[in-house]
C-alpha cells in the first residue's frame, strides 16, 4: 500500500473576517479565497478542498490502495473528524457532513492533529491568498 501525505489549513484575518484555505497535496499546491468565515469553518472547507483534490489527482481505483493521511494544525476539527469531540457549533455541521460523505471513497484515510510549525507550506497559501495572490496560485 502506498502513502500520501496531504496538509491543509484556513484561515481568517476576524473571526469571523476574510477567509482562505490551503492544501499541499505531494508537490501540488492550492489555494483560494472563500469570502467572509470564521476560522473553524476555513479549517473545515480546507480539509474538504483537500479531500476533492486528492480524489482528483489520484482516482477512485488508485485510493482503494493507498494511505490518505490528512496533517492539520486546527485540533478541533481533527477531533471533530475522528470523533472524539462533538460538533457543538451548527454552522460546522454541513461542513462535517460533506467530509463524512466524502471520506466514502477513501477506503484508507486518517486526518493527523500536527503543530502549526510543520503546516507552514499550507498555512503559506492561506496567507498569500488572503493577501491577493490567490489567483496566481489556482
Amino acid at each position: 500500500m502506498t502513502e500520501i501525505k496531504v496538509y491543509a489549513d484556513g484561515g481568517s484575518r476576524g473571526n469571523p473576517g476574510p477567509a482562505a484555505i490551503g492544501v499541499v497535496v505531494g508537490e501540488k499546491e492550492y489555494a483560494q479565497c472563500i469570502g467572509k468565515a470564521t476560522n473553524n469553518v476555513a479549517e473545515y472547507q480546507a480539509a474538504i478542498l483537500a479531500l476533492k483534490k486528492t480524489r482528483s489527482l489520484l482516482g477512485k481505483e488508485k485510493l482503494k490502495d493507498t494511505l490518505v493521511i490528512v496533517h492539520m494544525d486546527s485540533e478541533l476539527v481533527v477531533k471533530q473528524l475522528t470523533g472524539q469531540y462533538k460538533i457543538l457549533e451548527h454552522d460546522l455541521q454541513p461542513y462535517f457532513l460533506e467530509v463524512w460523505n466524502l471520506k466514502f471513497d477513501f477506503p484508507h484515510l486518517n486526518f493527523l492533529h500536527i503543530p502549526r510549525e510543520k503546516n507552514t507550506r499550507a498555512d503559506r497559501l492561506v496567507n498569500k491568498a488572503l493577501d491577493g495572490d490567490s489567483a496566481r496560485l489556482l
